[in-house]
């Protein structure tokens, strides 16, 4: 560890840290999800019980450009917090410069992408591309927490490949930059989204001697049991829910019924599906405008209308639909019948 590093640590440990980042906390947070982990989604989550949510990732060069697409990714509501900016890039200088833009939003923390697979991000040396470069992941992380008074957090993935696999070092090295919290995605680089998350690493990572950081778990997170399982078992601080939460905010309302009840609650039924898919357009529309509110929808609606019967019927109106009043009166006239009944 740099005496940089050092000083840069202790400066961050007096900030004012997320208090449901912290050790113990058992957080259930919304991952940041491009093209849709946007203001209305992240409203749903919240109200329904997720502790905490991020914006999509952003790119940093955006940021510093003063783009105005990562500038409307940024903003939020005040329902929202506690909230975290994601940002992601290959530079230390536009990392350090994003950092800076992003803390004037004033959001609660600042989190750094060092996990996303997908190749048009990684041949930038961004995302997951920092897992070949741990020295690069570490200057950058520097010039973010040097940038700014907010905490900063990181999300990041097991290792570029089986044969890199060294997480316990690199939470280690994170720690000593400053950062405050780490989610780690259980796959590395190289499986992408395919093959099974390795959730044994979770417990690894807890019981690394000199860690201290909290740890919150991502991938293949998809039920209530699975989260009971993470806490009791790996002893993680937090868990990350992504893929499952996409036409099902219920799932944070669920996670939560069973951690305190260890009961499972029914489903929503159709007219409750339908009047949150509506309310969620509305919200869309309202901050992005009709034409992308409507675009930006049309990667919820296939959740929120798996199970009903028939319902490819209904999914396949809607997405015919570019007028939100059109597809609100899809949704809101849409009853449940035996056709149209959750199928079980």
């Amino acid at each position: 560890m740099t005496q940089q590093y050092s000083e840069q640590q202790k400066t961050n440990e007096l900030r004012n840290p997320v208090p449901v980042l912290q050790n113990g906390s058992r957080c259930v947070v919304l991952a940041p999800m491009e093209d849709v982990s946007d203001s209305p989604f992240r409203q749903m989550c919240r109200r329904q019980g997720a502790d905490v949510v991020y914006t999509e990732f952003i790119s940093s060069e955006a940021i510093i450009r003063d783009s105005e697409t990562s500038n409307h990714k940024m903003s939020f509501e005040e329902g929202e917090r506690p909230l975290g900016i994601q940002i992601f890039g290959g530079r230390e200088e536009a990392m350090h410069g994003a950092a800076k833009v992003a803390e004037a939003n004033n959001p609660d923390f600042i989190d750094i992408n060092f996990g996303c697979p997908v190749y048009k991000i990684v041949k930038k040396n961004a995302g997951s591309a920092c897992l070949r470069d741990l020295g690069l992941m570490e200057r950058m992380t520097g010039s973010v927490v040097d940038a700014t008074d907010l905490p900063v957090t990181v999300k990041t993935r097991l290792g570029w490949d089986d044969q890199t696999i060294r997480i316990d070092e690199v939470a280690l090295m994170l720690q000593s930059a400053g950062v405050q919290a780490l989610t780690v995605h259980a796959r590395t680089r190289s499986q992408g989204y395919k093959g099974e998350a390795r959730w044994e690493y979770f417990r690894k990572l807890k019981e690394t001697p000199g860690l201290h950081i909290p740890i919150i778990a991502n991938g293949d997170i998809t039920t209530p049991e699975h989260v009971r399982y993470l806490f009791e078992e790996t002893g993680v601080d937090g868990v990350m829910i992504g893929r499952a939460a996409i036409g099902n905010p219920w799932i944070f309302r669920d996670i939560k019924h069973y951690l305190h009840t260890g009961e499972l609650l029914p489903a929503p039924n159709v007219e409750e599906r339908m009047q949150m898919c509506a309310e969620q357009l509305r919200a869309s529309v309202a901050h992005h405008g009709e034409r992308f509110g409507i675009i930006m929808m049309k990667k919820h609606y296939g959740n929120y209308i798996k199970g009903i019967r028939n319902g490819k019927y209904l999914r396949m109106e809607i997405m015919e639909k570019d007028q939100m009043d059109d597809i609100l009166e899809l949704l809101l006239n849409f009853r449940e019948t035996p056709e149209t009944a959750v199928a079980v």
